[in-house]
């Protein structure tokens, strides 16, 4: 388990009932502002998803899925989604949607093996979106674009939301700093990876960290990554300078999704081409699948950010060691 952090002198700038509102505020505006900015229409989405269908997040490939069986179902086995990475690309076809248009939805998931900390909870609550590109849209340049339209949203629902309630002043910066993994290392080769992030990010402010997901010059990636839905040379991270807490704030992992190339190089790499059995990979080795861009967006990390909360349970109900409770309270953190 990860070490909570404490914030000396920390004190809430908005009391119980003011934070539940101004949580309402960002979640409103936000998703309006995303919408509008990559042409999305939100769907439903699903909360448990059949364990032969492959299309589970299987995040870094080693954590555990919420399981179940089902009674009516001959005991079928189920999970509890971890993220919809590959739901939505299979969902982009069945809707009939084409290059341009592209689906958000509400995710919730349960992430069992995920440590506790100030912005880590088992719970995790995001926007989850995907769109259908053209092949000549997978290129860094269209990336960066969207990346750039998606600071933009957030940008504007901060303004908001201090205009709302003037004694929030997170600052966000607009103008994204872009890098990748292996630069990163580089540039500060004695480091660790999240040293690296924090010392980015508080000199630039809002940073986009590229290429993630393969090994880079000493063998070892900068962070894990599944094979099977980002392109490692089209993906990366979100990270926004967190002054509350001190450090790089993670609040989106994106990227344009693999093709049949990729898919193929990176299963290889990974091990993991036992994969190839699911009709979600098929369906990409076959081409059936659109190509896609998507991500997801962190619901109680953005607005832990904006509401200047030095925990994110502080902004979502979740389940926490009491030790925890009991510190946060000590520290004049009140956890919902």
């Amino acid at each position: 388990m990860r070490q909570c952090q404490f914030v000396p002198g920390y004190d809430p700038k908005l009391n119980l009932r003011q934070t539940q509102r101004a949580i309402k505020i960002v979640k409103d505006t936000f998703q309006v502002l995303l919408a509008q900015a990559l042409h999305l229409e939100r769907v439903t989405a699903p909360v448990l998803v059949t364990s032969d269908a492959g299309i589970n997040d299987d995040l870094s490939g080693i954590e555990r899925k919420v399981d179940f069986t089902i009674k009516s179902m001959d005991e079928a086995h189920a999970e509890v989604v971890q993220s919809l990475a590959k739901w939505k690309r299979v969902a982009l076809k069945r809707y009939g949607f084409e290059a341009g248009e592209g689906i958000y939805t509400d995710m919730n998931a349960i992430r069992r093996d995920d440590d506790m900390d100030n912005t880590h909870s088992i719970f995790v609550d995001q926007w989850d979106w995907e769109a259908v590109i053209t092949t000549e849209q997978r290129t860094t340049d269209y990336l960066k674009d969207t990346v750039r339209r998606i600071v933009g949203a957030i940008a504007d629902t901060n303004r908001l939301l201090q205009q709302k309630y003037p004694l929030l002043c997170a600052s966000i910066r607009e103008d994204v700093y872009f890098i990748t993994a292996q630069e990163l290392a580089d540039r500060y080769p004695e480091m660790s990876g999240k040293e690296r992030e924090d010392t980015i990010t508080r000199e630039y402010g809002t940073v986009f960290l590229m290429q993630i997901g393969g090994p880079l010059a000493d063998g070892k990636p900068h962070d894990s990554r599944a094979p099977d839905y980002d392109d490692w040379m089209l993906n990366g991270d979100l990270l926004l300078w967190n002054e509350t807490l001190g450090h790089a704030l993670e609040i989106s992992s994106m990227g344009i999704r693999v093709d049949a190339d990729a898919l193929a190089r990176q299963l290889a790499a990974a091990g993991a081409t036992e994969r190839m059995r699911f009709s979600y990979h098929q369906s990409i080795a076959d081409g059936s699948l659109p190509l896609t861009i998507g991500g997801g967006i962190g619901q109680s990390r953005l607005c832990m950010l904006m509401l200047q909360k030095a925990h994110i349970g502080e902004v979502q109900v979740s389940i926490w060691p009491e030790d925890m409770i009991v510190s946060c309270l000590e520290h004049n953190i009140p956890l919902l």
